[in-house]
């Protein structure tokens, strides 16, 4: 026999799909007939297959061993580093610094060395994050960014936190600010872009319209200039909706286009100027929470910053 004490991140599964992650041997007809026949135990008392699991709970399996053996384990974030620029860290949520060139998560281009990689890779080095005692949750991504875009990622170390957070990430909760580097001056010091974002399948491009229609979508990006001279500005960019591709191709259509953006702009002059990558950067992070976040309330209020922008002072 053995016993089984539920944690927080196993809280609300149901029966059967509990048994077969600690039990990957046994068979689905043995599982039924295990439960029906009070071989499979809840608190010390029959249960059914649909039964939610609370925190807490005590699940005895009166199963044969054979039924729990398991393969060595091979844990894939093992391939990633174990590197990290944290930026903050808790005992439910990270705040990552992805340097430009990363992944946030494996797509067929690469699947060795991403972000999530690293950060479960991390957490498994401190002691934090054990895969064999995880039944239902592992460390995840709150949020992205683009591969060639550095900056802040939130990550979420236990399923409440990820519930919460991608909740607040929905709602309009958590204010995210980027820097870029912008080749001339705006005509405005701060302005309000909206456009309609169409995106080519065929190009892997988008292209900002005019005129609202059935196939594009609405984007509205903030910008601010922090400083300028004759050929560049530095701005901070607000999203006010949550699109992909809302800051390269809206100030490419006013005219000023990031430094080593390579789609939207003139990669080639810019290498010259020693920009061989996209001068955007997901710097600065505040909760604004207006709704109860529970276990996360703590962080209502609290800004985080990266410091260390590599393009930040190229205007003096």
């Amino acid at each position: 026999m053995k016993s089984f004490e539920i944690q927080k991140n196993d809280e609300g599964l149901r029966l059967d799909k509990f048994t077969l992650k600690v039990c990957p041997m046994l068979p689905q007809s043995l599982l039924y007939k295990y439960i029906r026949l009070k071989r499979i135990k809840v608190n010390s008392k029959r249960a059914e297959i649909n039964t939610r699991l609370n925190l807490g709970d005590t699940v005895d399996m009166y199963i044969g061993d054979e039924f729990f053996a398991k393969k060595a384990p091979t844990y894939d974030f093992l391939s990633s580093p174990d590197r990290l620029n944290v930026v903050y860290e808790d005992e439910n949520i990270m705040l990552c610094d992805k340097p430009q060139g990363l992944l946030c998560h494996p797509d067929k281009t690469e699947y060795r060395d991403t972000l999530i990689g690293r950060i479960q890779h991390y957490l498994y080095k401190k002691g934090e994050y054990n895969p064999e005692a995880e039944n239902s949750f592992k460390p995840s991504l709150c949020n992205r960014i683009d591969r060639n875009t550095a900056g802040i990622v939130i990550a979420a170390k236990n399923a409440k936190a990820l519930k919460i957070i991608c909740e607040k990430i929905k709602d309009r909760e958590i204010d995210k600010r980027y820097l870029c580097l912008v080749h001339g001056i705006p005509a405005k010091k701060s302005d309000t872009l909206t456009g309609y974002l169409e995106k080519d399948c065929e190009k892997n491009k988008v292209y900002l319209q005019n005129k609202k229609t059935d196939s594009n979508l609405t984007v509205k990006t903030k910008y601010t200039v922090l400083k300028s001279n004759n050929e560049s500005s530095l701005l901070e960019i607000q999203l006010i909706t949550g699109r992909r591709h809302q800051i390269r191709p809206p100030m490419a259509s006013i005219g000023h286009p990031l430094f080593g953006d390579g789609k939207y702009g003139t990669l080639k002059n810019d290498k010259k100027a020693g920009f061989d990558k996209q001068a955007l950067y997901s710097y600065k992070l505040t909760f604004t929470f207006t709704t109860d976040a529970d276990i996360l309330n703590y962080l209502n209020g609290k800004t985080f910053e990266v410091k260390n922008v590599w393009f930040k002072d190229f205007i003096k």
